[in-house]
């Protein structure tokens, strides 16, 4: 398991398993947040907030909430609006430690345009 947090530490989040890849991406939102971005099952990933820490966002087509700490800022998962079985959640990976962020390799996705990978 791996623990990470916001920069404050008011969000705090455990991955259930070592990820084995990563997605940067380039759409609107990402590209503006970073990345990059490992995905879970839905409520696989523990997360704890500090009373008053959590924000949300909701965009575009509007089934996934973009979740920040609304004290220093950082971008730390994001959630389906409503889950069905199988529903999956992203996490922020630069918010878990240095090493972690290191070994796990990232994909390029063009979610601005063609919906598709864009590795050379």
């Amino acid at each position: 398991m791996h623990e990470g947090s916001c920069h404050c530490g008011a969000i705090r989040l455990t991955l259930p398993a070592t990820p084995t890849k990563a997605t940067l991406c380039n759409c609107s939102a990402c590209r503006r947040v970073g990345g990059p971005w490992v995905y879970f099952e839905w409520g696989t990933v523990k997360i704890e907030y500090d009373e008053g820490a959590r924000g949300e966002y909701v965009w575009g087509d509007r089934t996934l909430t973009r979740v920040f700490c609304k004290r220093c800022g950082c971008s730390t998962h994001w959630e389906p609006i409503n889950p069905e079985p199988g529903a999956r959640q992203g996490v922020h990976l630069g918010n878990f430690s240095r090493e972690l962020l290191a070994s796990v390799p990232v994909r390029r996705f063009d979610g601005a345009d063609s919906w598709t990978f864009i590795d050379p």
